[in-house]
């Protein structure tokens, strides 16, 4: 009988699926289905994969920051990058890690004094954009 070496303790599988747990925590498990539904059996799947990966699993994961900085962080960053698909996605998954929408703002106009008032502007429409659809009584 040959044996089989068992799997590594963080293989591949192991990290899809812990990336995904959070993903699904922190975006929500229908805007995860629709990032993973546009992408399925195309090219741009495996993008999905690896960002599930090495972003949502190896970064997310790691000791030292919580979500909800984690959270902050991204807000600021996906704003001085101007990418705006993703940083609606994220005004959300900031209000389900703790963000309060007063402190989204201020994120927003702290970014003002780094990135510039377009890029701040910007993002703002974005963020109100979340707001009114998701009312104002609603924390995510």
């Amino acid at each position: 009988m040959v044996e089989k070496e068992p799997a590594p303790l963080n293989s591949p599988a192991d990290q899809y699926a812990a990336g995904l747990s959070v993903r699904r925590a922190v975006m929500g498990d229908a805007f995860v289905e629709r990032a993973l539904a546009r992408t399925a059996g195309t090219e741009s799947e495996e993008l999905q994969r690896f960002v599930t990966e090495h972003v949502w699993d190896a970064v997310w994961n790691r000791p030292g920051l919580d979500r909800r900085s984690r959270s902050l962080l991204n807000l600021g960053i996906l704003t001085a990058l101007r990418a705006h698909e993703e940083l609606a996605g994220h005004v959300r998954g900031a209000l389900t890690n703790g963000l309060t929408r007063e402190e989204i703002v201020e994120a927003v106009i702290h970014t003002a004094g780094y990135c510039g008032a377009p890029a701040a502007l910007s993002a703002m429409r974005v963020v109100q954009q979340v707001f009114d659809e998701i009312g104002p009584n609603s924390p995510e």
